[in-house]
C-alpha cells in the first residue's frame, strides 16, 4: 500500500532538517511516495532525491509557491516539475526578492513590543538567507520563552494586526501556474482551508485555479482540522479535483501531525498520484 507525503519543508527554506534528514525521517515512518516542497526555493530537490533513493522511496519533485490572491497569501504546490527549468528558477528567484527587507521590518516591529535582538535570534534557525520567514522568528519566540509553542506564536504575533506582521507582494496565481506547467508540473493549491476566504471568494479562486490549469487541491494535510478532510474532499468532487496529502512537515514534533499519523484520503476522491506508477 502506498503511504504518500506530498507536501515537506526542509532547512532550504522554513523546516530544520536537511533535505536528506527529512527524507531518513519520512521513511522510517513508513512513507514510501515523498515530495520535498520547500518553498519558493528548489536548490535542495537533487539532495532529497538522491536520499530518497538510497532509501528506496518513490521521490517527487516538488516547491510551494507563495501567491498574493485578492490581497492573500494563498500557496501554490507544484509536483513533478523539472528542477532545471530556467523560467522555473527565474520566477522563484524574483518571488524570494524582498524577503531581506520583509524580515527587517518584521524585527523592528518585534523590537517595539519588547522582543529583545528578533532579528539576529531569528536570524539562528535560517539555513538559507533568502528565505526568512515567520516560522524562523517563531521558533526564536519560544526559545526565549515569550510563548511555548509556534502555533502560541501565531496567535499572537506575526499575523495581520498583531506585532510582527508586514504583508509582502507574492507572484500572482497566473505566474504561479504559469512556472510550474512550463516546468511540465502539476499545480495544487496547498491547504484551501487556511486561507481566511468568504465561501465566495473561496470559490472564485477555485474558479481560476480550473481555469488557468489547476488540477489538484490538497484534502488531507497537516494544516486541515479532521473536519476539513470531508469538506476538501467534497469540493475535490465538486470541482474534478484531484486530491493530494501531506504533512506539511516542518519539524519532528513541530506540525500538528506527524507523517506516521496521517490519515489516508476520504473515499470518493482521485489521488493526484492515481496514473503516475
Amino acid at each position: 500500500m502506498l503511504k504518500v507525503d506530498l507536501h515537506c519543508h526542509s532547512n532550504v527554506s522554513d523546516g530544520v532538517l536537511a533535505p536528506a534528514d527529512v527524507a531518513a525521517y519520512a521513511g522510517k515512518s513508513g512513507v514510501n511516495v515523498w515530495a520535498l516542497t520547500d518553498h519558493d526555493e528548489i536548490s535542495g530537490v537533487k539532495a532529497a532525491r538522491q536520499a530518497a533513493t538510497a532509501l528506496g522511496m518513490r521521490f517527487v519533485a516538488g516547491v510551494e509557491i507563495s501567491v498574493t490572491w485578492a490581497n492573500e497569501t494563498v500557496h501554490v504546490v507544484g509536483l513533478q516539475v523539472d528542477e532545471n527549468n530556467p523560467a522555473l528558477i527565474a520566477g522563484l528567484g524574483a518571488t524570494r526578492n524582498g524577503r531581506e527587507k520583509r524580515a527587517r521590518e518584521m524585527a523592528a516591529q518585534l523590537e517595539q513590543a519588547g522582543i529583545p535582538t528578533p532579528y539576529e535570534g531569528a536570524l539562528r534557525y535560517v539555513a538559507n538567507p533568502d528565505l526568512m520567514s515567520r516560522t524562523h522568528f517563531a521558533r526564536y519566540l519560544c526559545e526565549i520563552g515569550v510563548c511555548t509553542t509556534t502555533s502560541d506564536v501565531f496567535r499572537r504575533f506575526l499575523t495581520e494586526g498583531k506585532p510582527g506582521y508586514v504583508p509582502h507582494r507574492w507572484a500572482t496565481l497566473g505566474e504561479a501556474m504559469g512556472w510550474i506547467q512550463g516546468a511540465g508540473g502539476i499545480a495544487v493549491i496547498a491547504h484551501p482551508g487556511r486561507y481566511r476566504f468568504s465561501d465566495t471568494a473561496q470559490g472564485a479562486l477555485f474558479d481560476e485555479f480550473r481555469q488557468l490549469g489547476g488540477t489538484a487541491i490538497e484534502v488531507v494535510t497537516g494544516s486541515h482540522t479532521p473536519d476539513q478532510y470531508g469538506t476538501y474532499a467534497e469540493v475535490a468532487r465538486r470541482y474534478g479535483f484531484l486530491a493530494s496529502r501531506g504533512t506539511d512537515f516542518h519539524a519532528p514534533g513541530e506540525s500538528r501531525v506527524e507523517f506516521a499519523e496521517l490519515p489516508p484520503l476520504p473515499s470518493g476522491v482521485t489521488p493526484v498520484w492515481h496514473d503516475w506508477f
